[in-house]
């Protein structure tokens, strides 16, 4: 805890990782970045439709990270899938990338 202007402040802790790409228990991912032409409800509907296990709250979070922070890792699992899945969302109009 912190002492500021007298007030006792709980100071979360924090614990940074730093992942090296050891270890890694998938083989690919897609990401997809921010282009200022899509209303949420758009990207929240594509990857609903697109992406397996996907639930409106889910990508109501993956938007909104894209929207704030430029983009957001939506899927991470084996090559072929995440290509699939990246084909799809760039034909919906979304920029994105696969990484192996």
């Amino acid at each position: 805890m912190n002492r500021m202007a007298g007030k006792t402040v709980d100071v979360p802790y924090t614990q940074e990782t730093t992942d090296l790409g050891t270890g890694r228990d998938f083989e690919a991912e897609v990401i997809v970045f921010n282009c200022d032409c899509h209303t949420y409800q758009e990207v929240i509907t594509l990857f609903c439709q697109i992406i397996p296990g996907m639930t409106p709250p889910k990508a109501f979070e993956l938007a909104w990270q894209i929207d704030h922070q430029n983009s957001a890792v939506v899927f991470q699992g084996d090559i072929k899938q995440a290509d699939n899945i990246g084909n799809k969302l760039a034909t919906g109009g979304l920029r994105i990338e696969v990484r192996h």
